[in-house]
């Protein structure tokens, strides 16, 4: 079984997201456990998992997302990063369809390389913040916001990018709170910086206390800050240690997340399927 480690949502090693990549032969794909296990051993935010669908009319290849200790519904940089491993090693073309828990998500690749992802848009619901959330994050909430059932966030601004960047949650109580994770925002502090906004996203919940780079997170980002600054197209930083770049492009019920990957690391597990 070839694993792959792949920089998702940069154009250089070792920045971005880290996914692991698992191309499987065509048939069901083995025991949950199993597959729980191997992303655990591989201990990254999410491992992927894809067997390819022959003769399936609305989609190509079957994906799964798991971290080290669940398997999640939605996930941006492992779809990112599986859609680069077939690009790249030639087995599909330029646009390839996943099946997946979200439904049939279709990836396509630019001449320069980057690719397109085309997932379903998060609504968002604007929600009271109890004190537990303000205790959890240590700072004040300006708005907050439910992001729905595929992404399962709580969608939390803040006062400034300073104030995002700064951030020092407590983990211990972000996890008790009811959702998957917690996403932080604010506008960029320049105009003329190359992002609109920037974000962070804590998941100690499901194993991931901060992730580098949160495609998902981008499907609730993106109508955010496209209704506050009134443009389709935007550009988010994500600022963790590693940092990395979403391009972003509103189409109602659908956004389209757009970025570059990187593979690191092309290896083989030892042990069977």
């Amino acid at each position: 079984m070839r694993i792959r480690i792949v920089d998702a949502f940069t154009d250089r090693p070792f920045a971005g997201n880290p996914a692991g990549v698992v191309l499987l032969d065509s048939g069901p794909f083995p025991d949950d456990d199993r597959l729980q296990r191997i992303a655990a051993e591989v201990n990254l935010s999410e491992t992927a998992f894809a067997h390819p669908l022959p003769g399936d009319a609305e989609a190509d290849w079957a994906l799964r997302w798991f971290t080290p200790t669940t398997e999640v519904d939605l996930c941006g940089h492992a779809t990112l990063a599986t859609a680069h491993v077939l690009r790249t090693t030639g087995t599909v073309g330029d646009t390839v369809r996943f099946a997946s828990r979200s439904g049939v998500l279709t990836a396509g690749a630019a001449t320069d390389g980057s690719i397109t992802l085309d997932f379903p848009t998060a609504p968002l619901t604007e929600v009271a913040v109890g004190d537990e959330v303000r205790a959890a994050l240590g700072a004040e909430v300006l708005s907050a916001h439910d992001t729905g059932e595929n992404v399962g966030d709580l969608l939390v601004e803040l006062a400034d990018e300073k104030t995002v960047r700064a951030l020092t949650p407590d983990l211990a109580a972000v996890a008790r709170l009811p959702h998957r994770g917690v996403i932080v925002t604010a506008r960029a502090a320049e105009e003329d910086a190359p992002y609109d906004f920037v974000s962070r996203f804590f998941g100690p919940a499901v194993g991931v206390d901060e992730d580098p780079v949160t495609g998902s997170a981008h499907t609730a980002l993106a109508p955010l800050w496209s209704a506050r600054l009134g443009r389709e197209t935007l550009t988010g930083l994500q600022a963790s240690a590693r940092t990395g770049l979403v391009r972003t492009t509103l189409r109602g019920e659908r956004t389209l997340l757009t970025g570059d990957a990187v593979t690191v690391i092309d290896g083989e597990l030892l042990v069977g399927p």
